[in-house]
């Protein structure tokens, strides 16, 4: 199973280009598409998931045009988008029920089967009379997993899953995908680092609507070794450091500035630094002087 994206672009009626030619081949498994806010991830996966039309381009599901073929791909398509709306007087079994029926699951034993399945695998079963507006912001996001589970999709898409949500629903909601990720392929887009380096063993980054590097998140990282330097400053000094040096990132701690430095040389008395995935993210969307190379 594999989908091939090539030389998509979408520009919007008022000229936002939201998409540049991104071109991806994205493998069974889970895959991460990393990018800040308005970088065009969303955009991408509405289009994936025949929600809106791409400009030029291409996109294949094996054998399938996902951009001619579109209720073909729907019927092998789960999809778990930013904004997940609920209706908050219906218990999460009779809505699941009925979009089963949506689906086009219509043996109704089958159904039954299929939604009492997705409610244990969700970890809802428990929970399955109550109605969904009393559920939490981690318990709607698995409810949502759920429904874009049903009719057994060989693609998921979900966008932006684990924002707002604590501690402990992120975990259960990172278990949950990386189950199902063994053998379909999933698409998990957020601009959230952890997320990817997480769960994902193929990844891309994208910003401004392009593809800034693509790969396995270890490769990337390992890359980066010997270029990336930290040091501790005054909060004070960060601006003359930012003219100086290839910032790519900073952080407070105990009132001081840890900031993390692209340089292929070490930059005076900076420390190196094992890189990290914020690390390749920040020195890609980052823009500075030298260029980044991975």
């Amino acid at each position: 199973m594999e989908l091939k994206i090539e030389n998509l672009s979408k520009t919007y009626s008022n000229g936002v280009q939201a998409l540049k030619n991104v071109t991806l081949t994205i493998p069974t498994g889970m895959f991460g598409l990393l990018g800040p806010n308005g970088a065009g991830k969303s955009t991408l996966m509405r289009t994936i998931a025949t929600l809106q039309e791409a400009d030029s381009g291409s996109i294949l599901l094996d054998n399938l045009d996902v951009l001619k073929e579109k209720q073909e791909v729907r019927k092998t398509l789960g999809y778990l988008p930013q904004e997940f709306g609920v209706y908050p007087k219906v218990s999460a079994e009779s809505l699941l029920d009925h979009f089963a029926i949506l689906k086009g699951v219509a043996n109704k034993k089958e159904r039954k089967e299929s939604v009492e399945a997705l409610l244990q695998q969700t970890n809802l079963w428990d929970v399955r009379k109550k109605n969904l507006g009393t559920f939490s912001g981690g318990m709607k996001q698995r409810f949502g997993i759920a429904q874009a589970l049903l009719g057994n999709p060989k693609l998921i898409i979900v966008d932006e899953p684990t924002a707002g949500l604590d501690p402990a629903e992120r975990n259960r909601f990172h278990n949950l995908l990386s189950e199902i990720g063994e053998n379909i392929i999933v698409i998990l887009s957020t601009h959230i680092v952890e997320d990817v380096s997480d769960l994902c063993a193929h990844m891309a980054i994208i910003n401004k609507g392009e593809v800034l590097v693509k790969g396995e998140p270890l490769k990337l990282m390992n890359a980066l070794n010997g270029k990336i330097w930290k040091k501790m400053i005054e909060k004070s000094e960060l601006a003359s450091y930012k003219t100086m040096h290839n910032v790519i990132s900073s952080r407070m701690y105990a009132g001081k500035s840890i900031i993390h430095v692209y340089s292929n040389t070490q930059p005076g008395t900076f420390e190196t630094v094992e890189p990290s995935l914020e690390d390749v993210y920040f020195a890609n969307i980052t823009p500075h002087k030298e260029p980044v190379t991975v």
